[in-house]
């Protein structure tokens, strides 16, 4: 194990500490609820939040997304392409992420968590500055794409965390 490899790891952890103790034992009306009309809810939040580690660890990885490998798109049943991740998502498609239970959604989130861990524990976290998308100034390597990733689902994740904390009682 490197020190990257061991900080990378807990940050993913602490991601799933938070997706579980904002998913758990919710019912799905409690997953699907919105805090306004445009607002995010829990369910869309985690499964867009894993959709994302799910598609970039699994590009850096070079190999299938758990999300289509792994059958869970036919098991969510959402009214768009396997490739839909969620990024610039309406309102209406943040909507239609209803009925998904509790264990569904922490089901993905966990195959999806094990085999990011299983990528950083790998020979593939020795190739951290590697390029990985040359459009950008300076061009992003897989070190700071694996961040992003971190950045990106720690804040949807505590913002889950935050409308669970908004339920009606």
């Amino acid at each position: 194990m490197t020190i990257a490899t061991d900080l990378l790891t807990d940050a993913f952890g602490r991601i799933r500490e938070v997706v579980h103790d904002s998913v758990a034992d919710l019912t799905p009306d409690q997953l699907a609820f919105r805090p306004e009309s445009e607002g995010n809810s829990i369910g869309w939040l985690v499964w867009h939040l894993t959709r994302i580690e799910d598609d970039h660890v699994s590009d850096l990885a070079d190999q299938p997304q758990a999300w289509t490998e792994l059958g869970w798109h036919e098991r969510f049943d959402l009214p768009f392409g396997p490739g839909a991740t969620g990024y610039g998502h309406s309102s209406r498609q943040v909507a239609s992420l209803s009925g998904i239970d509790a264990q569904r959604l922490l089901g993905y989130h966990d195959d999806v968590h094990d085999r990011t861990v299983a990528f950083l524990a790998g020979p593939g976290i020795h190739h951290l500055d590697r390029i990985v998308d040359s459009n950008w100034v300076p061009p992003v390597t897989a070190a700071v794409r694996l961040i992003s990733v971190v950045s990106d689902a720690l804040q949807h994740a505590g913002q889950a965390a935050y409308v669970r904390g908004l339920l009606p009682r």
